[in-house]
């Protein structure tokens, strides 16, 4: 197939690597001209992905009517605050049957919207597919065994998606559960900064295992007030990308929360990560979310706090562990 991807970081790198691999025609667009010209130098992207190298058969491109035209499948891996914007630049050169994957995981700012809801707004004769899992770019790049779900509300979208990315280490479930599948991916990020910071404070696994279990309850509540289905977050857009990504040094948020345990400033850690860090972003959009449908989250508002500095995250987690007793069942 002719599939183009939208975004060289990490991930859209990654993923030109695996789609070459399972002999795709594959076409890597990025509008910044000089970080392509190193790529093309090195078949390297040094600055996202050092380890990885990028076979010759990758075409890139850095005009964006060339790198769609004829395109079977878009995949747009670029951050979820600038996805309106490529799928905008992006939509006079799509082809009328190109199928639209999405690969970032986060709410607009400012709309409230997720991708998909975007997606429906700007380009509603194009079918969508949300691909999402625990899924770090580094380990896809390296080839190692990875399993996330494409989500569709058109099964056959989901499903062409699957056999074109999966292979004997990249393994892809489908899923009718769009809202599910998005919200998982987006919320995690809350809850895997909030569990970088425990860590930074030095609180163990104790601590970090109840983040990551009420942070999971707080995602829950929240995904089924936004009409997604309960049962889809303990999937692999749901428990299994909080495990990844609250866990790992791979993770951009947990490594940010951590930077914020030790001490550093909200906006410094956020700096010094040096790429998007997306649960910043959600966590401002799911608090105002969960405001308006009245849903508690006080895992998140908390991690809002920290990051206004309205309060320390050493005062924040204490305010949790002595917030009203409840029962459990109560989510």
């Amino acid at each position: 197939m002719k599939i183009t991807i939208l975004g060289c970081g990490s991930f859209g790198t990654a993923l030109a690597v695996l789609l070459s691999a399972n002999g795709h025609q594959v076409r890597l667009w990025a509008r910044n001209t000089e970080t392509l010209a190193r790529i093309a130098a090195t078949r390297v992207n040094e600055k996202y992905l050092p380890d990885v190298s990028i076979p010759t058969s990758v075409s890139l491109q850095a005009d964006l009517d060339a790198a769609l035209a004829g395109c079977e499948i878009a995949v747009f891996a670029v951050p979820a605050q600038q996805f309106r914007t490529a799928l905008t630049q992006a939509l006079p050169f799509l082809p009328p049957a190109t199928l639209l994957v999405n690969v970032a995981k986060g709410i607009e700012q400012g709309s409230l919207k997720r991708m998909s809801e975007i997606a429906a707004e700007l380009a509603p004769s194009w079918d969508y597919v949300a691909l999402s899992g625990p899924s770090h770019a580094e380990e896809i790049g390296r080839g190692l065994p990875t399993t996330i779900v494409a989500a569709s509300r058109k099964m056959e979208a989901a499903v062409r998606v699957r056999d074109a990315f999966r292979n004997e280490r990249f393994r892809v479930y489908t899923n009718q559960d769009v809202a599910g599948v998005e919200l998982g991916g987006a919320l995690k990020n809350i809850i895997a900064l909030c569990a970088g910071i425990s860590d930074g404070l030095g609180y163990g696994d104790n601590a970090r295992a109840a983040l990551l279990t009420r942070g999971l309850a707080e995602i829950i509540r929240l995904g089924v007030a936004m009409g997604a289905k309960s049962a889809t977050f303990a999937g692999l857009s749901g428990i299994g990308d909080l495990i990844v990504t609250g866990t790992s040094r791979h993770s951009r948020n947990y490594r940010c929360g951590h930077l914020i345990g030790e001490g550093t400033d909200p906006q410094e850690a956020v700096q010094a990560i040096g790429m998007v860090v997306e649960g910043v972003y959600t966590c401002y959009a799911a608090c105002e979310k969960a405001r308006s449908l009245g849903v508690e989250m006080p895992i998140t508002e908390g991690l809002r706090r920290c990051l206004e500095s309205e309060a320390t995250p050493r005062d924040t987690i204490t305010a949790l562990m002595t917030r009203a007793p409840k029962d459990e069942g109560q989510r």
